[in-house]
């Protein structure tokens, strides 16, 4: 039936009525907007699905890698660190040479009779110049400056905006001085293995112990010496890294971390002190000799790398600590 049926029936008065419910049912009521004007009745039976986090963690560990790559490429093109390699490169190259003008005298012996008898001996002569002062002054530079420079050059809050975390940022840090640490004593042992073919003869080793070993059983004990003395480097690394979260200046970290090693040097220098020298970190860093024995000394191999996880997991954690809680303000 149709309005105007309807009002003719009900009179003029009840069709006014009728008129007014209509015209105040179809008025809408200001600010409001009907809910099937905005969602879907089929979006309202079958709500979206939540993203996998397969994703997101896929996501996140790309980050991770691209933020080491791009500390890696910045560590390895700074013009500072390549002078270092460079002069850490240059050094067996010059005790190859002096060691091949005192061999040529008569009655020397000792280090200089060992080396001038077999050109691997160049590489573990090397080692022991530089393990205990050179190399740990490289891996201090890149260690101490990790935070400390990114803090003193106003760098550290916007590398904290990234979405990267606290201890992801602090992890690859010190992921880059352990691998710049391993750069530094691959280039000693490339140097010295090259000027040790070049200067002395190639062929059968002859251990500290007297045994003759193969040069391919010799190479093999210099890898080993390598991956030692590389743990020791990235144990100092880790000192340096906790160092360099309580300041803002890098100088004042990498100075820190040479000042320990140096203290720790004199220390082994005193007798009295003798029952604390088997914990002090570079009474360890001479250790890769054990590969120089038939058969190899595992035992302190082990005691040394056992030294070597300690003072990681401790200055690893102090860093943690102290960088989860300090407050950023450069």
């Amino acid at each position: 039936m149709s309005t105007a049926e309807t009002a003719g029936t009900l009179g003029p008065a009840t069709s006014a009525a009728v008129s007014a419910a209509e015209t105040q049912t179809a008025r809408r009521t200001p600010g409001l907007v009907p809910v099937t004007e905005t969602m879907r009745t089929a979006e309202r039976r079958h709500p979206p699905e939540p993203p996998s986090a397969a994703p997101v963690r896929a996501g996140r560990t790309w980050a991770f890698w691209r933020l080491l790559g791009s500390e890696l490429g910045l560590t390895f093109r700074r013009p500072r660190n390549l002078v270092m390699l460079a002069v850490l490169g240059v050094v067996p190259v010059v005790i190859g040479v002096a060691l091949r003008i005192v061999s040529s005298e008569e009655g020397m012996g000792g280090i200089i009779a060992d080396v001038a008898g077999n050109s691997l001996m160049l590489t573990f002569a090397s080692f022991s110049f530089l393990v205990l002062l050179l190399m740990p002054v490289a891996v201090s530079v890149v260690a101490g400056d990790s935070i400390a420079g990114e803090a003193g050059a106003g760098t550290l809050r916007y590398l904290l905006a990234a979405p990267a975390g606290r201890t992801r940022l602090l992890l690859v840090k010190y992921l880059n001085a352990v691998i710049f640490a391993y750069a530094v004593t691959a280039v000693v042992a490339l140097t010295a293995l090259l000027t040790g073919l070049i200067l002395f003869p190639a062929g059968p080793v002859t251990l500290l112990s007297g045994t003759t070993i193969s040069m391919t059983d010799g190479l093999l004990r210099i890898l080993i010496a390598v991956g030692y003395v590389g743990a020791g480097m990235a144990a100092l690394a880790a000192i340096g890294l906790a160092l360099s979260t309580f300041t803002e200046v890098s100088i004042g970290a990498i100075a820190a971390t040479l000042v320990l090693i140096i203290v720790c040097q004199v220390l082994r220098a005193i007798p009295e002190l003798g029952s604390i020298t088997p914990y002090l970190l570079p009474s360890k860093f001479t250790n890769f000799d054990a590969v120089l024995r038939s058969p190899i000394d595992l035992g302190a191999l082990r005691d040394g790398l056992l030294t070597f996880g300690a003072y990681i997991v401790l200055f690893g954690s102090i860093a943690w600590a102290r960088f989860s809680g300090k407050d950023i303000t450069s």
